[in-house]
């Protein structure tokens, strides 16, 4: 008998450790997920220039709060020697990304800034020239935008000129239809290639309390979508006295 007793003891023992472990490493875990940041609520707080590939594995790394423009295809520079006018030109950034220029070979510049730029065409004509000075004039890009899509009178693309919110953006496309659910604004912003964030904006409460301190402001881009409403959604299957009922 008193055998049975210290092994059911030893037993007891042994999962009442084994519960103190796991409790200990579970513990662990809390604490390190609660310390760990909303990598995208960080990105969106402080802006990035580029999101680094890292990014792909979870571990992004913030850069400068003003991004540069990143040139695209399609985009026309002004490439100036000044004292050596014979070489000046004008490029466009071809499909592909790479530019052509005179008497050298053709360089990739999409997704680079003018400083870069500067540099590579620098690089380019110093087997042709000596010290060469560069300098680089943007004449054509694309021209910052977003979309406004859903239930609004007017959707589509808006060019995006200067500080534009929210509900400025619900404003210039037409305001919301009848079915427009104004509480439930729905703001898409793509991060990364792989990351795009969906930020809830209730534009009917704001209104209502007189407060726009939560009214976002858009950056290029950015998409805002207006669902519909669930009124409007179950109003064909409603007789039409419980919907006189329903509207009084």
């Amino acid at each position: 008998m008193g055998l049975r007793r210290l092994i059911m003891l030893a037993a007891v023992l042994t999962v009442v450790a084994g519960m103190s472990v796991t409790g200990l490493f579970s513990d662990q875990q809390s604490k390190k997920d609660a310390a760990r940041p909303d990598q995208i609520g960080e990105v969106l707080s402080h802006g990035v220039d580029k999101i680094p590939e890292t990014a792909k594995l979870s571990t992004p790394q913030l850069q400068r709060r003003n991004p540069r423009y990143e040139v695209e295809s399609g985009d026309v520079i002004e490439i100036d020697f000044p004292y050596t006018p014979d070489f000046n030109q004008t490029v466009t950034v071809n499909p592909d990304g790479y530019i052509s220029l005179r008497d050298t070979k053709g360089i990739h510049i999409e997704g680079e800034t003018l400083p870069e730029i500067r540099a590579d065409v620098r690089k380019a004509y110093a087997k042709i020239l000596r010290n060469p000075e560069v300098s680089l004039t943007l004449k054509q890009f694309e021209n910052p935008y977003f979309l406004a899509l859903g239930q609004v009178n007017h959707p589509g693309k808006y060019d995006l000129r200067g500080a534009t919110t929210v509900a400025e953006a619900v404003a210039m496309a037409g305001g919301f239809t009848n079915k427009g659910r104004r509480n439930n604004v729905i703001l898409f912003r793509r991060v990364s290639d792989n990351w795009v964030s969906a930020t809830k904006v209730n534009l009917k409460h704001m209104l209502t309390s007189k407060n726009l301190g939560e009214d976002l402001q858009l950056h290029p881009g950015d998409m805002i979508y207006v669902p519909q409403n669930r009124l409007s959604k179950i109003k064909p299957f409603i007789p039409l006295p419980s919907l006189s009922y329903y509207l009084h």
